[in-house]
């Protein structure tokens, strides 16, 4: 039997590192003290296939619960995938297939598993209820909630406010999220800022099931790379969990200096009084921003490849984009004399489309032996063989022409 830690710096280290708010924080520390070992649910509905550093604030906060012996569920909402979480949306959203579900649940899965001891994880899905459940049993559980409160949804008042569609599926999905909680007895549930909604229902829900209510824990949402959003696939400016490491390095020394203190609160294992050393350290101007950014993005790259590829990260970005250097290995292309560079650059994912590539050499982000291409119209020609392609500032290839 896994013993429970009970050491009140660990548990306060739970409550309140990368914690926006915890309800209610005296009663579940009074059981987290006590040794109880709580059932610590998160669920996550498989509507992509990629988890990235914005996902891992709220993993590592289960991972926490993990570590001082309570049970974690990692609830995959593959019922609830179909109809599509309405927070924060203005319209409704295209169902996903069952196939896409299917392949999108295994990702995640493997992706958690690079943060969590899956082998100590309840994993479920809550299609085992929700797929089975009779009309009976439906009008039961929407009679336990009011119309009233469900309108109090700040993205469902809007959407009645302008008139503009709300589906009963997409009305029932807090009410389904919360039955979730219901079924699994879950202690407490985890989520970011934006779901408070929702792990509110699933304590109204076990109220009025006769359960104890869950405590919720909500997680702050971090921003992506451009600094203002919250990290998403769809915007384009998140760091995936299985990012290449210089790649991964290389983002997070993107970022802007404002982020450096948040990004290591959130996204590292430092301890908080180095990080508060580090912030005023910053805000003093005793360090150089870039300094602490090669730590940070160290320290991160650390958490998801190990040291060796960490180490390896740093000396690539310092030897190849702050010196401007050529790495001592770079991926060859089989090109053919008259192919266009755009297509070579966008059939070996240098760029997303024709027209991403145009961009990038119109801006001069495109160079051949350190020359810069200027026309779009480049073709490959025979003395192009065994020179470096260049696109962007870590992007290398070798020119072999057939």
């Amino acid at each position: 039997m896994t013993k429970i830690i009970t050491d009140e710096k660990l548990v306060d280290e739970v409550l309140e590192r990368g914690t926006e708010e915890v309800i209610v924080k005296e009663h579940l520390k009074k059981r987290m003290m006590a040794g109880e070992k709580l059932r610590i649910k998160l669920g996550i509905d498989p509507t992509g296939s990629v988890l990235h550093l914005g996902h891992a604030v709220v993993l590592k906060k289960l991972k926490q619960f993990q570590d001082l012996g309570h049970q974690v569920i990692f609830l995959i909402g593959d019922f609830t995938a179909k109809i599509g979480d309405p927070t924060g949306r203005s319209s409704a959203r295209k169902p996903l297939t069952d196939e896409d579900v299917k392949k999108n649940m295994e990702s995640y899965q493997k992706q958690a598993g690079i943060m969590l001891d899956m082998e100590k994880v309840e994993v479920r899905y809550n299609s085992e209820w929700l797929a089975k459940l009779s009309f009976k049993e439906l009008i039961v559980l929407t009679s336990k909630i009011t119309y009233a409160q469900m309108a109090q949804r700040a993205d469902f008042k809007e959407r009645i406010k302008n008139d503009v569609d709300l589906s009963m599926q997409e009305f029932m999905y807090p009410a389904m999220q919360g039955y979730d909680s219901v079924v699994l007895k879950a202690d407490v549930e985890l989520g970011g800022t934006d779901q408070k909604f929702n792990l509110l229902m699933g304590r109204q829900l076990q109220k009025r099931y006769d359960q104890q209510p869950q405590d919720v824990l909500t997680c702050p949402l971090l921003e992506g790379l451009g600094g203002t959003d919250k990290m998403s696939k769809s915007l384009n400016n998140y760091i995936s969990l299985t990012e290449e490491p210089n790649s991964m390095f290389g983002k997070v020394m993107s970022l802007t200096d404002e982020l450096i203190g948040r990004y290591f609160e959130l996204c590292t294992e430092i301890s908080m009084d180095e990080i508060e050393k580090i912030k005023k350290d910053l805000k003093d101007d005793k360090v150089n921003p870039r300094d602490v950014k090669i730590k940070l993005a160290y320290e991160i790259t650390k958490i998801y490849h190990g040291e060796e590829k960490a180490d390896e990260a740093k000396e690539y970005f310092e030897k190849v984009i702050s010196k401007k250097e050529v790495p001592e290995i770079v991926a060859s292309v089989e090109v053919s004399v008259e192919d266009s560079i755009i297509e070579i650059m966008t059939k070996e994912g240098l760029a997303k489309s024709n027209g991403d590539a145009k961009r990038k050499i119109e801006q001069g982000g495109v160079s051949l032996n350190g020359e810069i291409i200027k026309d779009i119209q480049t073709k490959i020609s025979k003395v192009m063989n065994g020179k470096i392609l260049k696109v962007g500032k870590r992007e290398f290839r070798k020119i072999v022409v057939k």
